[in-house]
This record gives structure tokens, sequence and C-alpha cells, in this order.
């Protein structure tokens, strides 16, 4: 069980920026949320307590002064921990903007997690939106103004890490592309040629800022995808494979099971199995 108080608005697809959800909630121990997948961006920061975040199978503890990021059509689990459970705020949006943004925050569902100081008010602006609720369009703008503030105080505590250096701005512009184009058969030559760097310096700034060679980012990008559609759709796998960038389904079943340990077919059935499973729990 949780204490919320929460604001939900109708979709608006045409809108720049489009604020779906807000409010807080103060959780019961071991309170679960999920598994459930959104048709919106949603972000929660953790103001008090902690938690777990899990989304493709994956799992993540969290605390106070962290968050994450939910994308539209992920398959997500939270749940509060039994000793200190936590306390949040979220924000859900939407709109032709809301990729964009994110991109520039430097959060996806590939790196979901962040780390904002209290300092920087994150809470403090969705709970003036709930205290603005209203229709007039006072309210309306100022909602847009918390929303914006909200998104700059997480640019602000990823400052370092988005633009320590110039240099940064090019893996920026790498990571975007990748997430755009990962299902075309994509060379890493074609994306240093998009931000107008030779190969050999774009994998090395690539390296030097996400750990990762570009080739490696965009496969594992790949893989989370793929994970992701195996475990929502009954998509046949090769259309999944073809989805991911995949032009031969041989190559794309190598690929998986070298980087989840199943083929795609036996990960299908743990994930949508598992899933009916906490349905199942969830229901009683």
């Amino acid at each position: 069980m949780e204490n919320s108080i929460f604001i939900e608005f109708p979709e608006a697809e045409k809108e720049e920026l489009h604020i779906n959800s807000f409010g807080r909630s103060v959780t019961k121990p071991g309170h679960r949320y999920g598994p459930a997948v959104r048709s919106f961006f949603l972000i929660h920061y953790i103001v008090e307590g902690e938690g777990e975040f899990s989304v493709n199978g994956t799992a993540c503890r969290l605390k106070a002064g962290q968050g994450f990021l939910i994308e539209p059509d992920y398959l997500t689990t939270y749940t509060a921990d039994l000793e200190h459970p936590w306390t949040y705020v979220w924000l859900g949006f939407s709109g032709q903007k809301a990729k964009s943004v994110l991109n520039a925050i430097g959060l996806s569902q590939s790196s979901p997690i962040f780390t904002c100081a209290p300092t920087l008010h994150p809470e403090q602006y969705v709970m003036d939106m709930l205290e603005h609720n209203y229709a007039a369009t006072s309210d309306v703008y100022r909602r847009q103004a918390m929303l914006l503030l909200f998104f700059s105080a997480l640019a602000q505590s990823r400052r370092e890490l988005l633009a320590g250096q110039p240099e940064n701005a090019y893996v920026a512009q790498a990571i975007r592309y990748i997430q755009d184009h990962y299902h075309e058969p994509l060379l890493v030559e074609e994306i240093a040629r998009y931000v107008g760097l030779n190969r050999s310096y774009l994998s090395t700034l690539f390296k030097q800022y996400t750990g990762l060679s570009p080739i490696k980012y965009l496969q594992t990008f790949r893989m989370t995808r793929a994970a992701h559609l195996l475990s929502l759709t009954q998509l046949p796998v090769s259309a999944v494979a073809y989805s991911c960038g995949y032009q031969e389904t041989e190559s794309f079943h190598k690929a998986f099971k070298q980087h989840t340990g199943l083929s795609p077919k036996r990960y299908r059935e743990r994930e949508q199995a598992k899933t009916k499973t906490n349905r199942e729990t969830l229901s009683l």
C-alpha cells in the first residue's frame, strides 16, 4: 500500500511537452508497483528511504537522492524496502520534444538511473505543481515552468557528466544517432561521419565518457530493446531481430545468447512466465 497524492491529465500528442501526471507517494514496507508498462515517460525521484527498481530483468537498489526513468512500453517493477520504505515524487510527460529533452539530460532506458542532490529542489517543483493543479491559464503555465525547472535540476546534477569537456557533445550526438537508427544496419563509420569525427577519435571519446566502444554501446542498446520486445510481445523472433538491426536471424540468436546466456525463445518463455506469475500474485 501507499499514501499518494497525484494528478493525471489526458494525452496531448501534438504538444512539444505535455504533462501526463505528477504526484507524491509515501509507501508501506514492501509495497510493489508492477510489473507494468507506461504509455508516456515517467521519472521518479526518491525523497526518503530505499527500494529496488527493475527493468528487463535487471534490478538496482536505490536510495534517497536518486531516481529512475521509465520509458513508454518498457516492463518495469519497483518495490519499497521492507525496513526503510521510500517516499518519492514523480513526473509523467510526453510530447514531440520529450525524447530530445531526455537525451540532453543523458537519460534513457539503457541508462535510467540518476543522482540529484536535494539542494537542487527536484521535490519542490513537483509539490508546487500539486499546489497549482487547476485549469486557470496561470496555473497551466506555472506547471510547465515547474516541469522545466525539474529538468534543469536533473541537468545541473549531471553537468560534469554531460559537459565536463567540449568533446562530450560529440558523444551525446553519437548516442542520439544510435538510439534513432539502431534498427538499421548501422556502422561506426556512419556514426563518426554524422558527428564529424574520424572513427578512431570518436571511439576514444566514446570509451572515455561511457566506458564502452561505440559498437559495444550499439550492441547493448539493441539487446536491451530486443529483450523488451521478447518480454512484452508475441512478435516472431525474426521480426524482433530485424527490428533491432539484425538482417540475419542466426546472427541475432548468437548475439542475444552471448549477451543474456539464453536463446531468444528461452528468454521469452522465462520472462513471460515470470510476468504471468507476478500478475497472479498481485491479483490475490
